[in-house]
């Protein structure tokens, strides 16, 4: 296996002028820097991760801290999951999973034993009890989430207030006089995840400016219960009813659903969904969707983190950054007057 005394030998250049062009931390000659990389790219030549941890005090290894609860949509984390670890990728970097069974004893332990240079940390809840010893710590942290004590730290997060008002302005465009959010599940409530607050105050919101009589209900698996709901949704509206939700169970049974009760989407009745992997329900018919930019909001977390480790800074710095979702309108939806 080559060694970086190989590469300067075939280069004609010192070990040291190897190492500054691989860091980066002198400036080497446009020359000299050719004459290296090719040497490198001859003899196929990969550095030691230990030894350039050792040089640059630096591990190149980013933390990324889940919460795998009972509750956690597992589909959803692996698409940030993925990003996360191609985006490192891209940085020259690799991803350390830190899952949340130790508590906040994991975080001191990964940065007190020097495992990884920062962290990234998800399913933010808004009094995270994560947040006093993230203070603390000498490597930069990024929140995928906003906790409600936020000043101080970097978060990032899709822009869940504008994604409420989105679909009720989809809702009211589409001459709807009333809808109803089957949202998420109890138990992020009960964890309290503020993404479904911010949503549903963006909703409730844009509901009062629009004229639009919305209600809420949580969301569910059993179906006699998201029966009941549309059945008040039903009720309760001034004309076409209309539905959205961001669960996948929800929305692969309420077509079947409203079709039992004479009420085809996007002709008698609007689906939306929020935030879903799902984007058609049945083999004919495509979902309207707004779309939380998971890509979009993972891709950026490492960036902001890779952008803190560049500037050499260690500790936390003030930061946030909401990601505009993106409506998709399709064939669930009934069509707005205008169009």
């Amino acid at each position: 296996m080559p060694t970086s005394k190989d590469v300067a030998a075939a280069a004609g250049v010192s070990q040291s002028t190897v190492s500054y062009v691989m860091s980066g931390k002198r400036p080497i000659s446009e020359k000299t820097r050719k004459k290296v990389e090719a040497a490198i790219e001859q003899l196929t030549y990969q550095p030691n991760a230990g030894a350039r941890a050792l040089a640059s005090r630096r591990t190149n290894v980013l933390g990324l801290v889940i919460p795998l609860t009972p509750d956690a949509h597992v589909g959803s984390l692996s698409e940030f999951i993925a990003v996360i670890a191609a985006t490192a990728r891209q940085h020259d970097r690799d991803i350390l999973l830190v899952t949340d069974e130790e508590g906040t004893e994991g975080l001191q332990r990964v940065v007190g034993q020097q495992l990884c240079d920062g962290l990234i940390l998800m399913q933010v809840e808004a009094d995270d009890d994560r947040i006093p010893v993230v203070r603390k710590l000498r490597v930069p942290v990024v929140f995928i989430g906003i906790p409600n004590e936020a000043e101080g730290l970097s978060c990032i997060d899709a822009d869940f207030a504008l994604a409420g008002r989105q679909c009720i302005e989809e809702f009211a465009a589409a001459g709807h006089q009333g809808a109803t959010v089957i949202g998420w599940r109890p138990e992020s409530g009960d964890r309290k995840l503020n993404f479904v607050d911010r949503f549903l105050g963006g909703a409730f919101e844009q509901a009062e400016a629009s004229g639009l009589a919305l209600s809420h209900v949580s969301g569910s698996a059993d179906i006699a219960s998201i029966e009941a709901a549309v059945d008040g949704g039903i009720a309760a509206a001034d004309g076409p009813p209309a539905f959205a939700s961001p669960e996948e169970p929800v929305l692969e049974m309420l077509p079947r659903i409203l079709l039992d009760r004479g009420l085809k989407p996007g002709v008698d009745v609007s689906i939306i969904g929020v935030g879903t992997q799902t984007k058609s329900l049945g083999e004919r018919l495509r979902l309207t969707t707004i779309d939380l930019e998971p890509r979009t909001v993972s891709r950026r977390a490492v960036e902001l983190l890779c952008n803190f480790l560049k500037d050499g800074d260690g500790g936390q710095r003030q930061h946030l950054e909401l990601i505009p979702p993106v409506v998709t309108q399709r064939d669930s939806t009934i069509p707005s007057p205008t169009h």
